[in-house]
């Protein structure tokens, strides 16, 4: 049976984003980031201080990955680049569906071997659209295709086993991996299948025993599930669109969840009021931070 939280959590900033997405903690600086996809907006909060900036962009991003002290790697509609953090300048670095401006970026995280993998969709959802790629050291190599929503990109701490799934189908995929890599060396089988509940499998992030917690659009919730796909725990937010989650603070050990308003009509958005907050959810967690990309 599944234990149901009610929210203990808190706000962490409660500037309203469209669609939030990406959030990722850069442990060396104390600083949460995340991204308002439709808004074309990087968001940054110091933790310690509260200080909070927001970053407007050329073009929508959704994904961004810690290089160095000085860049980053944001995955973007019109590919990947590289982002000077003090300047906020921005170097193309890598295409990805270079051929279909209709695409945009979607979920993606840091594999543990320093690779990256990136999700498209169609800017309209279009269905079987989008497509997950392997990206390292400026290499692109398509692993997954005709995906219409594709998220839940996570790993293992090991690194040997990939996480993902289309939100229109609402069922988490499992598939072998190789960890010295990043790439895929078996094919992905289906490891919980949550058609028939409502919402869907948004984004998703592993802890450091291999638990998975899954923000669940549509549902108010973040479920946590076992390795073996077990549905454990569920925990309410004040927000009907969670999208991501990301473990951040100094010790990893607590959580925070993207959400969004996007959809929403004005009297959905006046009965929560906290629709497109950056989240904190609550309970302790032993979480595992994002690796560094390695270019």
């Amino acid at each position: 049976m599944t234990d149901i939280h009610d929210f203990q959590g808190n706000i962490l900033c409660n500037t309203a984003s469209a669609l939030g997405e990406g959030p990722t903690y850069d442990p060396d600086t104390d600083t949460v980031w995340w991204f308002n996809i439709l808004g074309k907006e990087l968001h940054e909060l110091h933790l310690a201080t509260g200080k909070k900036e927001v970053h407007a962009l050329p073009m929508m991003a959704s994904v961004l990955a810690r290089v160095d002290a000085e860049r980053q790697l944001i995955a973007t509609e019109e590919g990947l680049f590289l982002r000077d953090i003090k300047s906020g300048e921005l170097t193309f670095y890598a295409a990805i569906e270079a051929d279909k401006p209709e695409n945009r970026s979607n979920d993606g995280r840091t594999h543990m071997s320093g690779s990256l993998w990136i999700s498209t969709m169609g800017k309209r959802a279009e269905l079987q659209a989008g497509a997950i790629y392997h990206v390292a050291g400026g290499k692109v190599t398509k692993i997954f295709d005709q995906l219409s929503i594709p998220n839940s990109i996570c790993f293992s701490p090991d690194g040997t086993i990939g996480y993902f799934t289309d939100t229109r189908l609402s069922q988490l995929m499992r598939v072998l991996v190789d960890p010295l890599t990043g790439l895929p060396v078996g094919e992905p089988i289906v490891m919980v299948d949550s058609m028939e509940d409502p919402g869907g499998l948004d984004g998703s992030v592993c802890d450091a025993d291999g638990y998975i917690w899954n923000a669940r659009w549509g549902s108010g919730f973040v479920d946590r599930y076992s390795p073996d796909g077990l549905r454990i725990e569920r925990y309410r937010v004040p927000a009907m669109q969670p999208s991501c989650p990301a473990f951040i603070g100094q010790n990893g050990d607590r959580l925070a969840v993207t959400t969004a308003w996007e959809g929403l009509d004005e009297d959905a958005r006046s009965m929560q009021p906290q629709a497109g907050a950056l989240l904190e959810l609550g309970p302790t967690v032993k979480g595992v931070f994002d690796p560094v990309y390695k270019i």
